[in-house]
């Protein structure tokens, strides 16, 4: 068994992205969880203690304009822009994935209802798959404005779609299983029937290619505590495609993106641009440790492209050591073979995979577990090397064993 011990470490040797590794606070624990709580970035506690002591302590209320904190929101939006491949001025951060899902469903079923189909555009699709809070809001939402909600599989939109379909609401990469849905073709098969496309990006941003205005994607949400390592809790962001700003019809319109937000007028007026999307005070604690967080994509000058390639090689290689220390038979991959339909994890299917989990998480490698029988491995090439999948690999094998 020594042959892939050898090919990890000249992998990790020849890894452009492998001194990236000492940006991160880390152990002697193999930490394969990072599609749910990235890695602690190890400058971000220096610039918290700042924002406590300083602009807190010191500044006060001053820091809202000193110290930036009002535009917060917006600046660090357009940090993570190029992260998922959009142009500034269309994220804003703030809330959570959950709320933020809600704010873009309610809006998409607006303007597909304003486009001309009105009250026949009654039918909101979502993903049959999806993480259950995306599921649980969407059909809140279905409720709201009058929809019927349909659970289909990404692979029978195609077909679901309709004359009365406002709005289709998928997962980029599915969070059980890591496979990585068509967002191009899906997004056109929404447009060609003169629906609006809502994505779910908490899975790929930070890991992969996304293309949102490539692809002509209309709202995407996402989170920022796994692989862009925000922190627990920080912030979700919402996308809101230039074009559909005007028209963006926010359900939660809080005095944060009102036009005049200390006018305090009775009346509300929405902001222009993506502001529209934010509604309350923004949670400056997190929202600038995410912010410092992003420091290590634009002071090293991490390509997207480069964490692509490194993400594939490090599931290919943890496959391949998968079949070579495991007894056949013990554990079936779900996640996709081919690099086009592969996000960033590996699932293993596995009897008794909770218990399974809770060995490795003993024996100093952490995934985690899906019920009901799925061993979930995350890959964040950021900090992630080829010896930490060889080793997950191999004490998977005895605990198997």
């Amino acid at each position: 068994m020594s042959e892939p011990r050898s090919e990890a470490e000249q992998l990790d040797v020849a890894d452009p992205l492998a001194a990236l590794r000492d940006r991160f606070v880390l152990d002697d624990v193999t930490y394969l969880d990072g599609n749910s709580l990235g890695a602690l970035p190890a400058h971000v506690p220096a610039r918290v203690d700042d924002v406590v002591r300083r602009q807190w302590g010191e500044l006060r209320i001053r820091s809202w304009e000193e110290s930036g904190w009002w535009t917060a929101p917006e600046r660090i939006g357009d940090r993570i822009a190029p992260l998922v491949g959009a142009a500034s001025g269309q994220i804003v951060v703030g809330d959570s994935t959950s709320v933020n899902v809600f704010k873009a469903l309610v809006a998409a079923v607006r303007m597909a209802r304003e486009d001309g189909g009105g009250a026949g555009r009654d039918e909101i699709l979502v993903d049959a798959t999806t993480f259950p809070t995306d599921g649980y809001i969407a059909e809140s939402a279905a409720r709201m404005t009058g929809c019927t909600l349909r659970p289909v599989t990404p692979a029978e939109v195609p077909s679901a779609l309709g004359a009365r379909t406002a709005a289709v609401l998928l997962n980029h990469v599915d969070y059980r299983t890591g496979r990585l849905h068509d967002l191009p073709a899906l997004t056109r098969a929404v447009h060609a029937c003169g629906a609006y496309a809502v994505w779910d990006l908490c899975h790929s941003a930070g890991a992969l290619p996304v293309g949102l205005d490539e692809h002509g994607v209309d709202l995407a949400v996402g989170c920022t505590y796994k692989y862009l390592n925000g922190g627990p809790g920080s912030p979700a962001y919402l996308y809101v495609r230039r074009d559909l700003q005007p028209r963006f019809d926010s359900p939660l319109p809080g005095w944060n993106s009102h036009a005049e937000p200390f006018g305090m007028r009775s009346a509300y007026a929405p902001a222009s641009g993506a502001v529209r999307g934010r509604v309350g005070t923004p949670d400056i604690l997190s929202l600038l440790a995410l912010d410092a967080a992003l420091d290590v994509w634009d002071e090293d000058g991490v390509s997207v492209a480069a964490v692509r390639a490194k993400s594939l090689a490090l599931t290919d290689f943890f496959l391949r050591c998968v079949e070579a220390y495991v007894p056949a038979g013990r554990v079936e991959s779900v996640t996709p073979a081919a690099h086009a339909e592969r996000g960033s994890q590996v699932a293993l299917r596995c009897d008794d995979a909770g218990e399974v989990m809770k060995r490795l998480i003993e024996g100093g490698v952490v995934g985690d577990f899906r019920a009901p029988d799925v061993l979930r491995f995350g890959f964040t090439p950021l900090y992630v090397g080829f010896a930490d999948v060889e080793r997950a690999a191999r004490v998977l094998a005895r605990t198997l064993g």
